[in-house]
């Protein structure tokens, strides 16, 4: 007679898109999954985000697309100008792919609520104020968690690590791998969605060589009672925001207005610089996303630019695959571990090599590669198959990671 599958205590460590889908995961395999979060209130940390047609089929699997897409704001296509030419330098639109779907723009608000509210209503525990400095090996191969507070918690069969890119949990990766500070990061805004010169299913970008990109995504609204927002973005190097304050508020709207007079509704919306948000960003790719009972998901196993806008996608597809790897080894954890590290290895790492390759593009202080944008990349962009190619790379489908993953393509609408 076969033996039943052990049950797992599981800690998941991070009450964001990546562990909050992890844990709904986790249960729905019947094991007994608790997440720690270090502020008092879960809530979430940035802007707007764009789901993939890959993101929307893992929400889709957990029965979470529905009220996600009643939030967000459908996309169309991504359009973006030179600021002094006019001249269109990128535009991929997602119906260059035979049912390719949609993109969906988002605020990380209305993500964030509907897989806390999922969980909440699964009963799965959330302990805040439990802020995750490191582990603490127990007998029978078990570890606790040690807390910021040196609070030691109670032993777990397997922790998952979705603390972000600057999770202290990294050392214990089989091959932890050291992040790579990138030069550009952005400031950015949720404000009122403006209708005047905007596209209401785009996410509209300018650019000014690869120094200066400023956009605009609309995400819809952050409560089913909300009204219409937009994402505002502006790239700058971290160390120049000091100085862009010492210029002052005005200074710098006028700067902007000047790449880009249509935008001004948005910066009438921007009162000072506490109203917008810096944000920094690294490349980092774990090559093995696993250790000794432990697995690392979303940003804390690859990070890198948000050009290409895959993020959370990314993190809800690991979620899946960690699922997956469980439920084919479920007596097994070492080998469900390798497995989900094999299910995600060449699509991470071919979104992390694109990313590396198309950033420089769009912020850098190169002067050629622009040029090569406006001029080649524009022209060749036109000629199939390269639209489909973008198209297919855009929405994360490269490599048909909702096949390998067993997921279905969600519906256009």
């Amino acid at each position: 007679m076969a033996l039943s599958a052990p049950v797992l205590d599981i800690a998941i460590c991070g009450a964001g898109p990546a562990g909050l889908a992890t844990a709904l995961y986790m249960q729905r395999l019947g094991h007994r999954p608790t997440v720690f979060e270090r502020f008092d209130t879960p809530k979430p940390v940035g802007s707007g985000l764009v789901l993939q047609p890959t993101g929307q089929a893992v929400l889709q699997d957990l029965g979470l697309l529905d009220a996600v897409r009643e939030l967000g704001a459908p996309l169309d296509r991504l359009h973006g100008a030179d600021a002094r030419s006019g001249r269109v330098v990128l535009d991929v639109r997602y119906d260059s792919l035979p049912k390719g779907g949609r993109g969906l723009g988002i605020h990380r608000a209305a993500l964030f609520a509907v897989l806390q509210d999922a969980v909440l209503d699964a009963g799965i525990p959330i302990r805040t104020a439990a802020e995750v400095r490191a582990l603490r090996d127990m007998p029978e191969g078990r570890r606790a968690l040690i807390l910021a507070d040196d609070q030691v918690t109670e032993p777990f069969d397997l922790v998952v690590d979705c603390l972000g890119a600057n999770t202290p949990l990294r050392v214990y990766s089989s091959t932890p791998g050291v992040p790579r500070s990138l030069p550009f990061g952005a400031i950015w805004a949720t404000l009122p969605w403006q209708d005047a010169g905007f596209e209401v299913t785009a996410l509209t970008q300018r650019y000014r060589r690869a120094s200066v990109m400023i956009g605009v995504l609309p995400v819809g609204r952050s409560t089913s009672a909300g009204a219409e927002q937009a994402a505002f973005f502006w790239s700058l190097k971290p160390d120049e925001y000091d100085a862009l304050k010492r210029e002052g508020i005005e200074a710098w709207k006028a700067t902007v207005r000047g790449y880009w007079p249509a935008i001004m509704p948005y910066l009438d919306s921007i009162g000072d610089f506490s109203a917008l948000t810096r944000a920094r960003y690294a490349h980092y790719t774990m090559k093995n996303p696993t250790g000794p009972g432990i697995a690392f998901v979303g940003d804390s196993a690859h990070s890198t630019s948000p050009q290409l806008g895959q993020g959370a996608n990314m993190a809800l597809l690991d979620a899946r695959a960690l699922y997956l790897g469980l439920r084919n080894y479920p007596a097994d954890p070492g080998r469900a571990l390798a497995r989900y590290a094999l299910l995600r290895r060449w699509h991470v790492r071919l979104y992390q090599a694109l990313s590396a390759a198309f950033t420089p593009f769009y912020q850098s202080d190169s002067f050629t590669l622009p040029v090569i944008r406006d001029v080649f990349v524009s022209l060749l962009a036109r000629i199939p198959p390269a639209p489909q190619f973008l198209a297919a790379m855009v929405s994360g489908s490269l490599l048909w990671p909702l096949r390998q993953l067993e997921l279905k393509r969600p519906p256009r609408v």
